[in-house]
């Protein structure tokens, strides 16, 4: 079966312009990596860039205008293939939600200090300047696609040249596998639960190092290097079925320990323990006695290491080791170390509540 696939230059228009269309752009299609990436005051400085005149990269958009395709998941006229960030700081603007940078310099006029201001001050004081950045012609890029596997290989190579985490290639990458991924870091866990980043694909990273220990049924290396074999032997494997077992296994036990955890809990703050309370979970103990035991293991972690500076003889040995073992927390051997003495203090600590 044939498959659409052609780029080409969208009409010219202006800023004003997509700034009206911004709600008929879907900017989380799955292939996407995340956005609000970037700060206020980068989001300033790309403004400041068009204002006084310099390049803005292109920006690539699923074009569903020309021709409809099964791609348009919320049946909108386009969707951000590449340059989301672009386009956020830009409406940002518009809509009031960021200044200009303090330090901006306007070239054409310097004496000129509109440095702070948000765009609605601007357009009332200096019409003239709003004007320049509301003609602004972006530079837009169609993509007519009815294949993802395409537009997961374009914006790959957008992105070669720059620096992508691991989860954010694995994200445009073929097969199950990146599908599956999303649906486990799609869960509230990930969401509301986790204290630790995710601006760049950490809950990603995260929940394809849980799907490739569920696969395995055990602890496995979850380097960069074994992800991305994961990603790809799933995209030619003959028993699909295998990665979407494991992917409900894991999904099931991801939300056994959002009952574990509190909203932001501090106990997440270390997406590499994560893992280990993952295996731990699988014993099904009651959620608010499993949290109590993290809590005061933490915490006795934290004693141990300052008892140790001061006397280290009367340190706890056993917790010694586990701090050493999370210092690598992604080899096998580590975490199964780590985990092994994880066990048998919440075994200890269960036999002393009964």
């Amino acid at each position: 079966m044939n498959t659409i696939f052609k780029v080409q230059a969208h009409s010219t228009k202006t800023l004003s312009w997509w700034y009206k269309q911004r709600e008929k752009i879907d900017f989380e299609p799955s292939y996407q990596r995340k956005g609000n990436l970037w700060g206020d005051y980068d989001k300033a400085y790309l403004i400041d860039s068009i204002i006084n005149g310099f390049d803005v990269p292109k920006i690539y958009l699923s074009d569903f205008t020309i021709v409809n395709s099964p791609l348009n998941e919320k049946s909108l006229p386009y969707a951000v293939i590449d340059g989301r960030q672009r386009l956020e700081a830009i409406f940002s603007f518009f809509s009031d939600h960021i200044p200009l940078n303090p330090d901006f310099v306007y070239y054409r006029n310097p004496s000129i200090k509109v440095g702070g201001k948000y765009y609605s001050t601007l357009k009332n004081e200096h019409p003239d300047i709003v004007e320049a950045l509301e003609e602004f012609n972006l530079d837009i890029v169609s993509v007519i696609t009815d294949d993802v596997d395409k537009i997961r290989d374009l914006f790959i190579r957008l992105n070669k040249s720059k620096p992508l985490t691991g989860a954010e290639l694995r994200n445009a990458m073929q097969g199950i596998v990146p599908d599956l991924i999303r649906g486990l870091s799609d869960r509230n866990f990930f969401k509301n639960k986790v204290k630790f980043s995710t601006t760049r694909g950490q809950d990603s990273n995260l929940a394809a190092k849980l799907l490739l220990i569920e696969f395995n049924e055990s602890f496995v290396d979850t380097k960069k290097k074994q992800l991305d074999k994961m990603v790809k032997d799933g995209a030619t494997s003959e028993t699909p079925e295998k990665y979407i077992d494991a992917a409900f296994r894991a999904s099931n036990i991801i939300d056994y320990l959002e009952t574990v955890f509190e909203d932001k809990d501090p106990l997440l703050s270390n997406h590499g323990l994560i893992p280990l309370y993952y295996q731990l979970a699988k014993h099904e103990t009651d959620p608010s006695t499993l949290r109590n035991f993290l809590s005061k293991f933490d915490d006795d972690r934290k004693l141990n290491q300052t008892l140790s500076r001061i006397s280290p003889e009367k340190a706890d040995s056993a917790l010694l080791s586990f701090d050493t073992a999370v210092r690598s927390i992604n080899d096998a051997s580590t975490l199964n170390s780590a985990y092994n003495i994880l066990k048998s203090r919440l075994d200890s600590y269960i036999t002393e509540l009964l």
